[in-house]
């Protein structure tokens, strides 16, 4: 148990603090470039927070400060320890800068309570704080306090951090120059933990690291892992039953359990720790960086920059790779996710080319605006290739609807037939085929879908084969019209990208595949019917009547090739990744007795359509 837990904490360091590099430089030596200190910054309410400064030995010039506030921990602690990489990439870290690290408030060395996503206060009074204030008060201290400081800061952080790096916008210090959140949270209701209202259970045992409150300053985890004492995740959560049976593993001491009990719905508790509809009047430069295959965080970054752009008037930029979660903080040779192989040195290049001029002209130049970055940088992830833009989406696409129709088409007629098939939650549809008890999902957004193309709960629509390439390029919506004999049910929505039987294998290729007639998942979303019209205020369906369920899948960026065919699966259960519907409507899912859960008929009608953004050719 004692291993499980050491290899999990790793690996959540290594995502989340950006600090694992693959390749290690031989000749850089931290403790010969790098002085470390450890300070407790006083917040205005009195709260100390614990802070690790790197810097440079090499006092001749003035550097910038660039930040990452953490809940993960700001570890090694003491003053001889160093971490072997710090900062955004190896190339900020060699060519010198002032590299701080912070245990935000209520985590690991830091006081305090831990608020999850703590919610922001807009006009704070008298000794008010949030993440906001926190910020102001550790870059305003570290200005005053540091030496050799050229007075600027800039501020990065992935996933959790990338939520904090995105706060620090708000109320923004003036010293406060640039700022790249990256794979950043925008609102659990809608990232990590929730899909559009469904639950995340392949999430389940993360809630560990959020949920345990501690009472003091530690440099030791004061939380652990559930032993679950099973390598199949599928058979261990189908066993496990509704979700109120797994009560037994967090208690009420378990906090962000309780609240994910308690609030099933997008209410206020939900609302007010969305960061996303604060972001207006930024002033510092802004970097978004996302995964267009990161399983945790696809929504945040998306929001993130459409919302700054349409409400701010300042530098913002986005960068999209053919990433999982955090893939553009490693220097792995070859990009791949999965079976799918993108390309060489994709994150090493966007680290010393993107990354790095981004913070150096903001931070060490004139800081015109006037980087030579283009403002969207977007990996074309059929045709394997960049692609910039002047907008997102770009300017030059069109709106083009493609039918559900009968006998499997996805054509430009509807009619008005439909399909039906039956929703067991005894058998519901894996999300993969692979055999494993995983801590996050993250490779089944690339991986094969052909076995859920050959089951009788799951329908398929495909175009005939290419003649020409289709690029898409923004919003992909789906507009379906459904009925089901029950009175609540999850829809599934997954783009498929169908390979011609002559593509060749890869080394990345899992030895029982073949990527002939790959069937590459694109993009996926679920949509918890209950919420269709409402987040906030669910309704149940009402038996065998047609309804409506819209669901926004996350843009894309995607060239279905000529020889290849476009294909979209339908289904209502995608077990483990999110938890069962009873399909009996319950006030409360996390509440729902084993007997509420029941075999239904699901109706798609063939005037159900998907809604594609296409690039002009």
């Amino acid at each position: 148990m004692q291993s499980i837990k050491i290899i999990l904490f790793q690996s959540l360091l290594c995502v989340f603090l950006s600090s694992c590099f693959a390749q290690e430089s031989d000749s850089f030596d931290i403790k010969k470039q790098y002085v470390k200190q450890e300070v407790d910054i006083e917040m205005r309410d009195g709260i100390k927070l614990h802070t690790t400064i790197y810097s440079p030995r090499d006092t001749s010039k003035k550097y910038p400060i660039i930040m990452q506030r953490t809940p993960y921990s700001s570890k090694p602690y003491g003053k001889d320890q160093y971490r072997s990489k710090i900062g955004p990439n190896e190339f900020l870290m060699k060519e010198g800068n002032i590299i701080v690290y912070q245990d935000v408030r209520g985590r690991w060395m830091s006081e305090g309570v831990y608020d999850n996503m703590r919610a922001y206060i807009p006009n704070k009074k008298g000794k008010q704080v949030d993440e906001a204030s926190d910020t102001y008060d550790t870059i305003d201290w570290l200005v005053t306090n540091l030496d050799n400081t050229n007075g600027k800061v800039g501020i990065w952080g992935i996933s959790y951090p990338g939520f904090y790096a995105t706060y620090s916008l708000l109320d923004s210090h003036p010293a406060l120059k640039a700022v790249s959140p990256q794979a950043c949270i925008g609102d659990f209701f809608f990232d990590d933990f929730h899909h559009n209202g469904a639950y995340l259970l392949s999430y389940w045992r993360a809630t560990s690291v959020f949920g345990y409150e501690k009472t003091a300053p530690t440099a030791k985890s004061w939380y652990s892992f559930p032993d679950l004492k099973s390598e199949d995740q599928y058979q261990f959560f189908l066993d496990a039953g509704p979700l109120s049976t797994l009560d037994q593993y967090y208690k009420e001491d378990n906090v962000f359990w309780t609240q994910l009990k308690e609030h099933p719905n997008y209410d206020e508790f939900w609302q007010k720790r969305g960061i996303i509809q604060h972001l207006e009047n930024i002033k510092p430069a802004v970097m978004v960086v996302g995964g267009l295959f990161d399983a945790e965080d696809l929504y945040g970054p998306f929001e993130t920059y459409k919302n700054i752009e349409k409400r701010s008037d300042n530098y913002n930029i986005m960068v999209f790779g053919p990433w999982s979660h955090g893939d553009w903080a490693r220097t792995t040779k070859r990009q791949a996710i999965g079976n799918v192989y993108f390309g060489d040195d994709l994150s090493l290049n966007y680290q010393k080319n993107v990354e790095t001029r981004f913070f150096n002209h903001f931070l060490k130049e004139e800081a015109t605006g006037d980087t030579g970055l283009p403002e969207i940088q977007i990996f074309d992830t059929g045709k394997k290739e960049w692609n910039t833009f002047t907008s997102w989406p770009p300017k030059d696409v069109y709106k083009k609807k493609f039918y559900l129709s009968s006998n499997s088409a996805l054509s430009e007629k509807s009619d008005t037939s439909f399909s039906e098939f039956i929703s067991d939650p005894k058998k519901p549809v894996p999300y993969s085929e692979d055999i494993k008890m995983v801590f996050t999902p993250r490779k089944y957004m690339t991986d094969d879908q052909r076995f859920a193309a050959r089951r009788p709960d799951v329908l398929v629509f495909e175009t005939p084969v290419l003649t020409k390439d289709m690029t898409l390029s923004g919003e992909v919506l789906a507009q379906l019209k459904v009925a089901t004999t029950g009175t609540d049910a999850d829809w599934v929505v997954k783009l498929i990208d169908v390979y011609p039987n002559d593509a060749k294998d890869t080394q990345e290729t899992q030895e029982y595949l073949k990527m002939a007639n790959y069937h590459l998942m694109v993009r996926s979303e679920v949509m918890r019917g209950r919420f269709r019209e409402s987040f906030s205020q669910p309704e149940p369906f009402v038996a065998n009547q047609k309804t409506e369920v819209n669901i926004k899948l996350q843009d894309v960026h995607h060239t279905f090739k000529k020889g290849h065919k476009i294909q979209i699966q339908v289904q209502s259960t995608w077990f483990p990744l999110i938890d069962l519907n009873p399909q009996t409507y319950v006030p409360n899912i996390f509440k729902a007795k084993a007997s509420d859960f029941t075999k239904e008929t699901h109706k798609i009608y063939h005037d159900s359509a998907i809604e594609f953004s296409i690039l002009n050719p």
